[in-house]
């Protein structure tokens, strides 16, 4: 029971709120905190449903809302704003209050209250701009909005001399018709809370603060109005729409750059409304063709309409290489010219239209042949021909390039407040054209197929170009040439086979002019009526007017026949045995003519054609009797053979000679040999004496220098053996005087003891002064002993004899003496 009343008493703190349902009276109350009371039964928590707008019963936890709380820069947003204007009070319970139904105002932060059931309140940021920011509102309550006009919140940017201050921001309230829309800018405007009776548009990603466009240099944008107008409008500049106004969008941009020209592109335009500019007038409907001559850099205007072919609105100039063309037809007159290069061409699209010609299959076997390639393109240009325009033999770039798909893309969508990407693409007014003609898209070397017929010429060839006026003209190579529109290649025939005959032919258009080879093979009869078939080879040029050249359509028919019949005239008068020993120089002096002094001959000319045979080559000569031609060759044999016996014999004799010839030289080579053997091994001999001689006054020379080295060592030994021997003696000789002092000195001082013992003592017994006189001398004795140690050692004697010499006829020495015989005793026994 007591979990059962904590659970209906509700506590509300400070900044809370709750609604309470009385369910006998169905009202509302609102209980505002710091606030505690215990509920009844029928009090049910209750919240308001924004979306349904009713009132949902919850949990009590669930009821309690907190208050509405706006800080400074930030506002609310109310709806059903109460009609006295208070909102519930705190600390307390409050009944429902009158609200004005439908309303919505603006409140200014900072706030902070609690809300009457049904109130609807969201808290909004104030709008922030930046100097290319700005906001849409709009009115959505006249009478409100004039009177509330001057409370609105907006913190204005100081205006430049001679600027006007835009009407949005002044006290004087601008046209607040109900609907209406205003642009507020950041260019003026840093902060903006609106008043009650405006709201603040959002836009598409429900954003209030709206991007205006900034445009850097080259670069433009298009708003269109809602009567149709477009305005242009190239940058620098920043950019803030009119409220009747939107930006234009392609590819999800909005900014566009313009159009850079040069002399080899330009714009194909159209006027679309009059207007002046350079003081020359443009009508409705002129067309014009600008390029980089005219205007480097074009930006749009409302005026101009771009007329696009395809895709593309630029028109770009075409490269011509050196020896090749391009065919382009006159729109207004329908002729087709040639333009060679080396070029950049760029044609006039109100007249000119770059065009292909297309060949017929035979036409490219004969000029190209064995060309599968060009056959296979020149059939697909057939193929991409119109149904109606079958009876032409061209066909336009823009045909061609409609095959192929433009390129197509999505421009992804643009962050808030980043910077905008700027569109390549022309925008502006546009026509799109369903026509056949077009320039090409791109400038490209890769012109194989794309330019005018072109022709080839070797050197060594030529080839008749006939128009269709009747022209004709013989163009010989090694050079290139471009086929007018209406020009084309003359064949020619050309027998085949050897023999020759007319059955076999070809046709070609390419005429060998220069070192020319015809095979045949002849059959003659000779004097005594033997048969010979002849087998040659013509060398042919062709030589002065080069219009001759093509007169005889199958020149080698006629050479053939021609010098069949003359060669058959020549051998007629001849032998069959003087034929066959000398058919090649007959028949060269019969065709040929006989040689000058200068060795040449003059050849044969044919007039018809400036045809010249300068040179044959005889390949064979064969006779149709076997028998005659077997005793021809028997009897060749019969030559060939005491010939070659003649020519073995003058090789033996040869052999012979030069075989003697060879052993006389190795004879003499050998001796010689020999020879020089001797001399080496004399010299030799006279190296070897030579370099025994040397070692043997090497080693004299050698032993000479040791000795005398030697010699002078043991000089040089000797005197230092002398010096070291003087040093020695006087080193001795300086210790022995050192050591004499020193004795001396101890001497004296000895002796200066035993006066100083002697005196006292003089008050002594004579028997105690005896004994400590023996005392005194043993004790004299041993140390005197004991530093004549030195001296003894240096004269080979013992201490006791040279200390015995020095004291001999003393005190000293008879103490030494008796001190002697006393130890010898000892010894003794």
């Amino acid at each position: 029971m007591a979990e059962e009343n904590r659970e209906r008493d509700l506590v509300l703190a400070p900044n809370e709120y709750a609604f309470i349902s009385d369910q006998t009276k169905g009202n509302i109350n609102v209980y505002v905190g710091p606030y505690k009371t215990s509920l009844a039964n029928t009090d049910k928590p209750v919240v308001f449903n924004n979306d349904t707008k009713r009132f949902d019963r919850v949990s009590l936890d669930e009821s309690i809302g907190t208050f509405v709380t706006a800080p400074e820069g930030w506002y609310v947003v109310m709806k059903n704003p109460p009609k006295d204007g208070h909102q519930p009070k705190t600390g307390t319970s409050n009944n429902l209050a009158e609200l004005n139904i439908g309303r919505k105002v603006n409140i200014p932060g900072p706030i902070n209250f609690s809300l009457w059931p049904g109130q609807m309140a969201k808290v909004l940021r104030g709008h922030n701009l930046r100097s290319n920011q700005y906001l849409l509102v709009r009115v959505y309550d006249e009478d409100e909005a004039k009177k509330n006009w001057t409370k609105a919140v907006i913190k204005s940017k100081a205006t430049t001399e001679g600027e006007e201050t835009p009407a949005e921001i002044t006290e004087e309230a601008p046209d607040l018709t109900m609907g209406s829309t205003l642009v507020i800018t950041g260019a003026h405007v840093s902060f903006y809370i609106p008043p009650t009776g405006v709201e603040v548009v959002q836009d598409g990603n429900e954003e209030y603060v709206r991007e205006a466009v900034t445009l850097e240099r080259l670069e433009y944008c298009i708003l269109l109005d809602e009567d149709g107008n477009k305005r242009f409008i190239q940058g620098p500049a920043v950019v803030f729409p009119k409220p009747t106004e939107e930006f234009i969008y392609r590819n999800g941009m909005r900014k566009f750059k313009a159009i850079e020209l040069n002399e080899m592109s330009g714009l194909y335009i159209k006027v679309i409304a009059p207007y002046t500019e350079n003081k020359i007038s443009y009508r409705e409907g002129d067309e014009l063709f600008i390029t980089g001559k005219d205007q480097m850099i074009y930006y749009p205007r409302p005026e101009h309409a771009i007329v696009k072919y395809g895709q593309k609105e630029r028109h770009y100039s075409i490269a011509i290489p050196a020896g090749e063309g391009r065919y382009y037809l006159n729109r207004k007159t329908g002729k087709v010219s040639l333009q060679k290069g080396p070029a950049m061409f760029l044609p006039d699209p109100r007249e000119a239209v770059l065009v292909r010609r297309i060949l017929h299959p035979k036409q490219v076997a004969l000029w190209f042949p064995g060309n599968q390639e060009a056959l296979e393109h020149n059939l697909l240009l057939q193929k991409m021909l119109k149904t109606e325009n079958q009876s032409q033999n061209f066909i336009s770039d823009a045909e061609i390039y409609a095959e192929a798909k433009p390129d197509s893309g999505l421009a992804g969508k643009v962050e808030a407040r980043k910077k905008e990407k700027v569109s390549e693409k022309l925008v502006s007014d546009e026509f799109e054209r369903d026509s056949s003609y077009t320039p090409p898209r791109t400038i490209t070397l890769d012109t194989k197929y794309d330019g005018a017929v072109t022709i080839n010429i070797w050197t060594g060839y030529a080839v008749l170009v006939v128009s269709k006026t009747g022209a004709r003209k013989v163009v010989a190579g090694p050079q290139t040439y471009l086929l007018e529109y209406d020009e084309n290649l003359e064949a020619v025939t050309l027998s085949t086979g050897t023999p020759k005959t007319s059955e076999n032919t070809i046709k070609t258009v390419y005429l060998r002019s220069l070192y020319n080879k015809v095979s045949d093979i002849v059959a003659a009869e000779t004097a005594d009526y033997t048969k010979v078939g002849i087998q040659l080879s013509y060398r042919v040029n062709f030589e002065g007017e080069p219009e001759k050249w093509f007169d005889v359509e199958n020149y080698v028919e006629f050479l053939t026949d021609h010098m069949r019949s003359f060669i058959r005239n020549a051998v007629k008068r001849y032998s069959v045995n003087e034929f066959y020993s000398s058919g090649i120089e007959i028949l060269r002096d019969a065709i040929l003519g006989k040689p000058a002094e200068d060795g040449k001959r003059a050849g044969r000319l044919f007039s018809e054609n400036g045809m010249r045979i300068y040179d044959v080559e005889i390949l064979d000569v064969r006779l149709s009797d076997i028998a005659i031609e077997n005793l021809l060759i028997a009897s060749q044999q019969d030559i060939v053979k005491q010939a070659l016996r003649i020519s073995a014999e003058k090789r033996k004799l040869e052999f012979t000679q030069e075989s003697e010839v060879v052993l006389q030289q190795i004879a003499l080579a050998q001796s010689s040999t020999r020879q020089k053997s001797f001399e080496l091994q004399q010299q030799e001999v006279i190296k070897e004496l030579d370099l025994q001689l040397a070692k043997i006054n090497s080693e004299v020379q050698a032993k000479e220098s040791r000795l005398k080295a030697n010699l002078a060592e043991q000089d040089n030994l000797n005197k230092i053996n002398e010096a070291e021997l003087k040093r020695k003696e006087a080193n001795e000789t300086l210790d022995i005087a050192l050591e004499q002092q020193r004795l001396e000195q101890e001497l004296a001082q000895m002796k200066a003891e035993v006066d100083a013992v002697v005196a006292k003592a003089q008050a002594i017994s004579p028997n105690l002064v005896s004994a400590l006189q023996s005392f005194a001398d043993k004790a004299l004795a041993e140390r005197v002993a004991q530093s004549m140690s030195p001296l003894a050692i240096l004269g080979g004697k013992s201490v006791a004899d040279v200390f015995s010499n020095m004291l001999k006829g003393t005190v000293l020495g008879n103490v030494l003496q008796n001190t002697n015989q006393f130890d010898n005793e000892e010894d003794d026994e």
